[in-house]
């Protein structure tokens, strides 16, 4: 049994599924992960993981490198020979379903952790591409044994209204999972400190980064010592990032402290009190967000797809903020470092929202539930859990 992972990073690969193929080999498969060079993708062979790559532009529109793409990966797919290929994000499912389908793979994921850049943004590049991308998607998805794993249900209703993927094909799995025992509440600290909040992602404009640093300049001209935290990296790949210019501006300015990529967010989270993603991106679930949640954070975000299946209501298990809206942003925070007690009751509702619904376990069990609705043979059956 041999299953194929095809993501458009390693990076994707090692942090949010190794989980899951780690898993698959505990359960006899042998799993080859597949994507564009980078620094992460070495690290498989510690896990008995083989990776191999294949050239891939996340920001091409270049038909000719396009098309080698796809050529590229029906030869890894012929050379592999996976009883099942699982494919991740916007393009890696419309080009892995399509490459599938040429190489003759006999069943397909296809996991779309949210609609991406050409759905969320409103500019131009974006709008004059969105009816390609669903034509595509249309044109692939929903073909031969497959399977559309989606993050939440208005993403799926989004797909279904579409007439992209019919909706007998489609499966909600709400996130790719966290691991409950690395991501864990810690003791407040015994002295008193300024709040500390973090926002932790790509460094996109849909993802409310410029609203958490206007927050963070309104609270700094009322005089309130709340530090804002901001973990991440532009990305080049995308055109609504931040430019790495514009964000060492913030921190020399005293508006953020950025800490660039952060390999230990267990370590990180246990030294902040509140998580923010003030989002209007077509997320799926932001990953950020599960994680502050596992961690007992106070979490704030916006009440839009993705982002409310993590905080489900205002004041219960954390905060609900209008997306674009930097003014609300500031007043609660400023609400949150007046009232302690509430920053640590909202965490504690959001760890217990976490390990009722996001622990990776379950997520890796919804998984392989789908493959074994596609595989003639199923999984093999061993009662072992990947660490």
């Amino acid at each position: 049994m041999r299953v194929v992972f095809f993501a458009n990073t390693d990076w994707y690969l090692y942090n949010f599924r190794l989980s899951t193929a780690n898993q698959l080999k505990a359960q006899g498969a042998d799993v080859v992960m597949v994507s564009p060079p980078g620094e992460f993708g070495e690290r498989f062979a510690a896990h008995g993981i083989r990776w191999t790559t294949l050239p891939m532009d996340r920001a091409s529109l270049n038909p000719l490198r396009e098309a080698f793409t796809i050529k590229s990966m029906v030869d890894v797919l012929r050379r592999e020979k996976p009883d099942l290929l699982h494919n991740f994000t916007v393009k890696c499912a419309v080009y892995g379903a399509l490459a599938a389908r040429l190489a003759g793979v006999p069943a397909v994921v296809n996991a779309v952790a949210g609609m991406g850049y050409v759905y969320a943004s409103n500019g131009m590049k974006a709008r004059m591409l969105r009816p390609v991308v669903s034509a595509l998607m249309r044109g692939t998805l929903g073909h031969g044994r497959s399977r559309v794993i989606l993050q939440n249900p208005d993403d799926a209703a989004a797909l279904t209204e579409a007439r992209l993927v019919p909706p007998e094909r489609i499966r909600v799995i709400r996130s790719s999972g966290v691991d409950t025992e690395r991501f864990r509440p810690c003791e407040p600290p015994d002295c008193p400190r300024p709040l500390r909040v973090l926002l932790a992602a790509r460094l996109l404009r849909e993802k409310g980064v410029g609203e958490f640093v206007e927050a963070s300049r309104m609270l700094k001209e009322r005089g309130r010592e709340v530090e804002f935290l901001l973990a991440g990296t532009p990305d080049p790949g995308n055109p609504s990032s931040f430019t790495h210019e514009e964000v060492e501006r913030w921190h020399r300015q005293g508006l953020v402290q950025w800490l660039g990529h952060v390999d230990d967010m267990p370590t990180l989270l246990s030294s902040v009190d509140v998580m923010a993603l003030p989002s209007y991106y077509r997320e799926g679930v932001p990953r950020c967000l599960i994680e502050g949640a596992a961690s007992g954070l106070c979490l704030i975000t916006t009440p839009l797809p993705g982002c409310r299946e993590v905080v489900t209501e205002h004041g219960v298990d954390g905060m609900q903020v209008p997306p674009r809206d930097a003014p609300s942003l500031a007043a609660l925070l400023m609400q949150l470092d007046d009232d302690r007690d509430l920053v640590r009751r909202l965490g504690a509702k959001a760890r217990e929202h976490a390990e009722r619904h996001f622990d990776e376990r379950l997520v890796i069990r919804q998984t392989l539930d789908v493959y074994e609705e596609l595989l003639d043979r199923g999984l093999p059956a061993r009662s072992v859990v990947a660490g």
